[in-house]
């Protein structure tokens, strides 16, 4: 078995390395471990969508487990349904990956993703047997289901929108039947782009990781703001009236102060990665708010939220997570909270956000490696120790092997550009040098 559980669940290339008798099997290996009886499926538009539905649904059935069927629908809607119900959830996506692509999430009865211990016993399970042909024996039945929309609308006052002018990319996604109609009910003056998905789409050229249509659409309207979602919807970033991009960092500050203010901030804590800029870190210091830092991966937001009993956390690419509101991210929801703060404060979500972040130069570089990356980065601690005490409080080193690909991520920020350029490189070329080194003792023979 090739497939394997990364930060976010199982993805891979379609009829390549993900096909109907993986996820077949998968759904049979995780049936008994969930701890439910009932599972809420949904899937984003990708064209082999409703087909890993029903090997997924096959695999369930095995175990005799029940399926309901949500639809084309965002992870975030599994997720809140599950929760509701007091049931698992899977949801059919591949997120911000190409059309090609597809995979599956997992969430445990409740809708909480799965812990490691649940998640490795499923990937252990599914080690054993990693393929099951289809028996045809799960007969699902689509269901509409409307609470999770219901839900976001609640989540502010009726008519909290109302008088705002926005602009909404769906990447041909899975928020393209929902977004435009959410935000029209909350009073918003909407107009929705690339929300026709056609099944090979989705996230082209759009949405959260290709916001440049957005920031244009935004401009040509006079909109107020606008919000891009990923293909699964768990994520969002922002676009200001000026066209300027707003992204997960500042959307977690803007939250963060308004929450402040409004006594929903247990501790003046929120929880952010290691990837979050020096400069969100100072401007949510300078109001009084502390941060608490884990690896990158909503799941470790998640986990970090649930053991401190905090209520606000997120990531740099726009999964934020409101654990009084929601059990997962939610693009939809974080950017009705984000537009409802700016609301209430009479002020531009741009204003907002430049007052509250001075973005600190961050400089990112992804190094191939050929060998383990905790190797190749253990070989460099001298050398990162070294940078980051001459950059000292003005900047950051952040030295880390990836959670899902062969290479080892640099991160330098400095508040000067030149300077985390040159640090950069530096610390490039020992990755580059760590991994070509000849490896010797207990290394060599491992």
């Amino acid at each position: 078995m090739d497939l394997s559980f990364g930060t976010d669940g199982v993805r891979g290339r379609v009829g390549t390395d993900l096909d109907e008798a993986a996820v077949c099997a998968l759904g049979s290996a995780a049936a008994g471990l969930l701890r439910s009886d009932t599972v809420v499926v949904g899937h984003d538009p990708r064209e082999s969508g409703p087909g890993l539905v029903a090997a997924l649904a096959d695999g369930f059935a095995r175990a005799g487990v029940d399926v309901v069927d949500i639809g084309m629908a965002p992870t975030p809607a599994v997720a809140c349904i599950a929760a509701l119900d007091s049931v698992a959830g899977a949801m059919v996506s591949a997120s911000h990956n190409p059309w090609w692509d597809n995979g599956v999430k997992l969430f445990a009865s409740g809708g909480k993703k799965l812990g490691d211990d649940i998640q490795a016993a499923v990937q252990n399970a599914w080690h054993d047997q990693p393929r099951l042909a289809l028996t045809g024996g799960a007969a699902v039945t689509e269901v509409v289901d409307g609470r999770w929309a219901d839900s976001v609308v609640g989540s502010v006052d009726a008519g909290a929108l109302t008088g705002m002018r926005l602009v909404v990319d769906c990447a041909n996604g899975a928020t393209s039947a929902s977004a435009g109609e959410v935000l029209c009910r909350l009073g918003a003056d909407v107009t929705v782009i690339n929300a026709s998905p056609d099944g090979r789409n989705i996230n082209e050229g759009c949405g959260s990781t290709q916001p440049e249509g957005l920031q244009e659409a935004v401009v040509s309207a006079g909109a107020d703001a606008g919000l891009a979602f990923d293909g699964d919807g768990d994520r969002v970033v922002a676009v200001a009236a000026d066209g300027s991009l707003l992204d997960g960092d500042h959307l977690l500050a803007i939250c963060a102060v308004d929450r402040l203010h409004r006594g929903l901030l247990p501790e003046s804590m929120v929880v952010v990665t290691v990837m979050a800029n020096l400069g969100m870190r100072r401007g949510l210091a300078d109001q009084g708010i502390t941060v608490h830092e884990t690896n990158v991966g909503d799941r470790n937001v998640l986990e970090a939220l649930d053991s401190g009993g905090w209520l606000l956390g997120g990531e740099q690419s726009g999964h934020l997570v409101f654990p009084d509101l929601a059990t997962t991210g939610d693009g939809l929801l974080t950017g009705i909270q984000v537009l409802d703060a700016a609301r209430r404060a009479d002020r531009a979500i741009g204003d907002m956000a430049a007052e509250l972040v001075i973005r600190t130069p961050q400089v990112l570089h992804s190094i191939p490696v050929s060998r383990g990356g905790d190797q190749v980065v253990a070989t460099m601690a001298g050398l990162i120790a070294e940078e980051s005490l001459r950059l000292g409080g003005d900047g950051r080193v952040l030295v880390r092997p990836s959670g899902t690909e062969p290479v080892v991520r640099v991160m330098v920020e400095a508040l000067d550009p030149g300077t985390a350029e040159a640090t950069a490189e530096r610390l490039c070329d020992a990755v580059r040098n760590g991994d070509a080194a000849p490896q010797t003792g207990a290394a060599a023979g491992s």
